[in-house]
């Protein structure tokens, strides 16, 4: 069975990105390159949103992704993606499909398959929604030495207490902290 991971760059304040949906503050050097392809490396599919998607698909067919970061553009490019959108009417980013239907039903189906892991890279409300159905495996998240004072929080929406055991801490020498998670499903008495 795949796992699925949600992977996110937040703030010290917990949000994953500021206001007008900035991301400029993103901590990133040759050491986070190199985690986030291996990341990419054990990952068989990608999971959006509609509005990660769209950013991630004007940026990394473009030439500039291809000049900047060659090896995580060819992954970006490469692997299958899906996106998550009852407003899309179309994708054109390649191997990308697009779900309209019940979220929870798909990636349930996609979890039971054999593969590599499912990553859910940005996505807020995608991952709360999984979240709250049990679907993530693991929440790896890199908190940059940053506090923005606003911005959307990532964990938005989530209706009730989620615990969460510690899997693996990492630091990088340019400041930032990796914490990874697997959240602790509720059990029935």
């Amino acid at each position: 069975m795949r796992k699925m991971i949600l992977f996110m760059l937040i703030s010290l304040d917990g949000f994953f990105e500021g206001p007008n949906h900035a991301i400029d503050w993103h901590n990133v050097d040759e050491e986070f390159n190199q985690y986030s392809i291996a990341q990419l490396d054990s990952a068989d599919m990608l999971l959006f949103g509609r509005l990660t998607y769209e950013l991630m698909a004007d940026y990394w067919p473009s030439s500039a992704a291809a000049r900047d970061d060659p090896v995580s553009a060819g992954y970006m490019n490469r692997l299958p993606k899906i996106v998550f959108s009852r407003t899309l009417s179309e994708v054109t980013w390649q191997n990308t499909r697009l779900v309209k239907g019940n979220v929870a039903e798909e990636v349930s189906k996609l979890k039971r398959e054999p593969g590599k892991d499912l990553f859910i890279f940005g996505s807020s409300d995608l991952s709360m929604a999984l979240l709250q159905h049990g679907l993530i495996d693991e929440i790896r998240v890199i908190i940059n030495p940053v506090i923005l004072g606003e911005g959307k929080p990532l964990f938005k929406g989530l209706q009730e207490r989620l615990n969460l055991r510690l899997l693996k801490t990492q630091t990088f020498r340019n400041g930032n902290v990796l914490l990874c998670y697997k959240p602790e499903m509720k059990t029935s008495n």
